[in-house]
């Protein structure tokens, strides 16, 4: 962080936080398209199995983009060079986007608006992220 610039210094914290967020409501997306998936599929007999299905079954290909944006945050928030204000910014925005359920659309939108409908702690957690995500923080 640079003590030189309070609105990069507030800006990259409210990216950890969101990063925080969007991580947990990762994890509760997965379990809560588990159970949706052992419904359809029967039991998942492992984590290692669970690990292979997530990586590779079109069940859960909507959720890589959120897995891939964490990455991308990470990346940012490790990396030599020093954080801009703008670079910064564009990650909040992305994720402003990419945490945008709707009812009709891509996959990614389709199928989180369900989530988000069905789990109550999932409605919860993209409520959290989302406050989190608003323009006049």
């Amino acid at each position: 962080m640079s003590a030189s610039n309070p609105s990069l210094d507030f800006t990259l914290q409210r990216l950890r936080l969101v990063r925080q967020g969007i991580l947990r409501l990762h994890k509760a997306l997965l379990e809560s398209e588990r159970v949706v998936y052992e419904q359809f599929y029967g039991r998942i007999q492992s984590s290692t199995e669970f690990f292979q299905l997530v990586v590779n079954h079109d069940w859960f290909s909507w959720l890589r983009p959120i897995s891939q944006f964490i990455v991308q945050i990470d990346t940012f928030l490790t990396r030599k060079e020093p954080a801009t204000l703008t670079e910064a910014n564009q990650l909040l925005e992305e994720a402003r986007m990419l945490l945008d359920p709707s009812e009709e659309g891509p996959s990614l939108k389709t199928r989180y608006y369900r989530a988000i409908q069905r789990d109550p702690a999932i409605a919860l957690m993209h409520a959290e992220v989302s406050k989190l995500l608003v323009n006049d923080v």
